[in-house]
């Protein structure tokens, strides 16, 4: 005999949405458009510029042929890029993977390989071990995309990719039908993190949109970020790297 609480309660639309640090990204915007959502040097963008920077870049990843299930790598520090990988990588339906700035080309590649990346953006001033990395993994169908700091804007290095950040999103083509979607399923992935290889090869970490979303909720409460004299709007030094374990969530 079927039980009453199984029948007519499946999940719909009215009583169940899976759990996404993307619906916070999406009320921030709504919410808080005009407010800042990073400073970095001279450069400051509400959430409202960096939610379009954001969306633009998802549309430049699926016009790129990157969607559902494919790994983004991004080597990089905490920089206005990395930032926005947070989120549009996962409104893209792609997987961000940050890699540690600090290691060494053999171990770049071995990530690359063996987290089946489709695209690579690189700051250019690790243009040196990300150069032999390539190098070394020799696939020439990775997207691979420079990363130039907006600050001087000029290379700090060797420029490898096909395209600069700015230009790649800008090359989207935007359409009125364009746009993204909160995951189908809170158990599809949002970011691959990998361990350093200090003992052996590095190993990865898969997250899911449910566990990224409680992470940040934990961090908020471990954190006081709106504690006593933060006052509603506390500014933060975001000092975290945020190719480790994605900040903790801070992002």
């Amino acid at each position: 005999m079927t039980n009453a609480y199984d029948q007519n309660l499946d999940r719909n639309p009215a009583n169940f949405t899976p759990l996404t640090p993307l619906s916070f990204f999406s009320r921030a915007r709504r919410v808080f458009g005009h407010r800042p959502a990073y400073i970095y040097g001279n450069t400051q963008r509400s959430w409202e510029q960096v939610f379009e920077r954001c969306n633009r870049f998802a549309v430049a990843l699926n016009q790129a042929g990157i969607g559902k299930n494919d790994t983004v790598a991004f080597i990089a520090p905490n920089i206005p890029e990395m930032f926005e990988a947070q989120f549009a990588v996962p409104m893209a339906g792609a997987v961000l993977n940050p890699i540690n700035i600090r290691l060494d080309a053999n171990t770049i590649a071995y990530i690359l390989e063996h987290g089946q990346a489709k695209a690579l953006f690189t700051d250019s001033r690790f243009a040196g071990e990300v150069k032999q990395a390539l190098q070394k993994l020799n696939k020439p169908e990775l997207l691979v995309i420079d990363i130039v700091d907006i600050e001087t804007d000029e290379p700090d290095g060797e420029e490898l990719g096909s395209s600069d950040y700015d230009s790649f999103l800008n090359g989207a083509k935007l359409i009125e039908s364009d746009g993204w979607h909160m995951p189908a399923d809170e158990w599809d992935a949002i970011s691959l993190n990998y361990t350093s290889g200090t003992t052996s090869d590095p190993k990865g970490v898969v997250v899911h949109h449910r566990g990224a979303y409680l992470i940040a909720l934990g961090t908020i409460a471990a954190w006081p970020l709106t504690g006593a004299g933060q006052g509603k709007f506390p500014v933060h030094m975001y000092v975290v790297p945020l190719f480790h374990c994605n900040g903790w969530g801070h992002a």
